[in-house]
């Protein structure tokens, strides 16, 4: 029965993937190479090469991402486009305050999560008519809400989220099912991984979003990618 309902989710995507090739394009899929970003990406790649595939290189990130990003390339065949923030922009933040500065505030936290995601991502988004993200409703309380579809007021396109009523069980069992490449680091108790210095590995029973800026409050633990206000 779970594998059935599995497959009735995966045709299900195909439909939405295929919808979103032919009525929204160009339309770029964000992926930052986590489980969910690689069933999307195995899809994607195989099946819709119309919807381009994009990445945020924050220049923070852990050497098993990066692996990862070169596996991509070498299994699939597909390019996936780096956006790397302004180079003045991050030398003018780890002058002011070190190059560890966003832990001492949320406030720097999330200016160096601007500088080093957000900002690449509106580059990224620049003149398309729809973007597409791995993200599901059970990863996090701030997460509860996830739509489907909706239209991005803040980037001025429609954002899809094909995997929001999957659970981390679907993702795996996809991964499994296909022989989905994915991130080592998943294997050390990862269940969500962004950059370097802001990601720990969890223990048994802890949210799947707790190892992500961990020293905050679990309701301010986003970069500002994905909220409707985005700080400048």
């Amino acid at each position: 029965m779970g594998e059935q309902a599995l497959q009735q989710k995966v045709e299900q995507l195909h439909s939405l993937l295929g919808n979103i090739q032919r009525d929204y394009s160009p339309a770029v899929f964000a992926s930052s190479f986590g489980a969910e970003d690689m069933v999307l990406t195995d899809l994607i790649a195989r099946h819709y090469p119309g919807i381009g595939i994009f990445t945020l290189d924050t220049g923070r990130l852990p050497e098993e991402t990066y692996d990862l990003m070169q596996k991509v390339k070498e299994h699939y065949g597909v390019s996936v486009h780096a956006y790397f923030p302004d180079a003045s922009a991050v030398e003018r933040y780890v002058a002011q305050h070190g190059p560890n500065g966003f832990y001492d505030s949320v406030a720097l936290r999330k200016r160096c999560c601007y500088i080093r995601k957000v900002e690449p991502l509106k580059r990224a988004l620049a003149d398309k008519k729809a973007w597409i993200t791995g993200m599901r409703r059970d990863q996090s309380t701030t997460r509860e809400e996830l739509e489907l579809s909706a239209y991005d007021s803040d980037h001025g396109l429609h954002k899809f989220n094909p995997l929001c009523d999957w659970t981390e069980k679907d993702v795996w069992n996809y991964i499994r099912q296909h022989d989905v490449p994915y991130n080592a680091l998943h294997d050390r108790f990862y269940p969500s991984i962004g950059c370097a210095p802001c990601t720990r590995a969890i223990t048994p029973g802890e949210d799947i979003r707790s190892g992500r800026w961990w020293w905050e409050n679990p309701e301010s633990r986003e970069c500002g990618l994905h909220t409707r206000k985005i700080e400048a």
